[in-house]
């Protein structure tokens, strides 16, 4: 992803929101391709406390133990690499209007636009892709968008609370998975989190 337009200069990011746009880039990352040996390290040191948050931070944790990078990358390609015979697809389009390239995914693009964020020209998978949303989510949160005060709780609202919980779900439950089964846990919980957030704030 590309911002062209970047925080303001004084802009304060407090602490809650540097955490939140950290589980937005974390997941991003996961679902964007396979983590290497050095992420998976990191993952075993996550936080842990007895928070929802910090219980599925466990659940990852140890499924990175457990794991190699050759394990997660064979489970990566068996979940997303292809449309055909793939285990889900995290696309926006699919989970509300049946479909790839749909109407969902022009929503998102027209969003974009005036915040001067456009898909990187390496990246091919198109912007409703759960990767990406994630991704733009975390440069809300954490500032490295510019945009107006309010501007990440609008978006998810808009394009991620229709769909994305029911994404990770079905991610949880894919049988054939072990490490994403954890990340599916995550998104889950964190979602779960943020739209409860939201709710109280509105």
């Amino acid at each position: 992803m590309d911002a062209s337009s970047r925080n303001l200069p004084g802009r304060s990011i407090d602490e809650v929101d540097r955490a939140r746009a950290r589980e937005y880039a974390l997941l991003a990352t996961l679902l964007s391709h396979s983590p290497d040996a050095q992420l998976l390290s990191g993952l075993a040191g996550l936080h842990i406390d007895n928070s929802p948050i910090g219980l599925a931070h466990a659940a990852l944790a140890e499924a990175a133990r457990q794991a190699t990078e050759e394990s997660v990358a064979h489970e990566y390609v068996a979940l997303f690499g292809g449309l055909e015979g793939c285990a889900l697809l995290p696309y926006a389009s699919h989970y509300l209007a049946d479909t790839l390239y749909g109407r969902p995914l022009a929503r998102i693009r027209e969003m974009l636009q005036p915040l001067g964020v456009e898909k990187a020209p390496e990246r091919i998978e198109p912007e409703d892709h759960a990767s990406f949303l994630c991704e733009v989510m975390a440069g809300l949160v954490g500032g490295d968008i510019f945009a107006p005060d309010g501007a990440d709780r609008i978006f998810f609202e808009e394009h991620l609370a229709s769909w994305i919980r029911r994404f990770f779900v079905d991610l949880e439950g894919t049988k054939s998975a072990s490490f994403y089964r954890s990340v599916g846990i995550l998104g889950r919980t964190f979602i779960d989190v943020e739209t409860h957030a939201f709710t109280l704030s509105g």
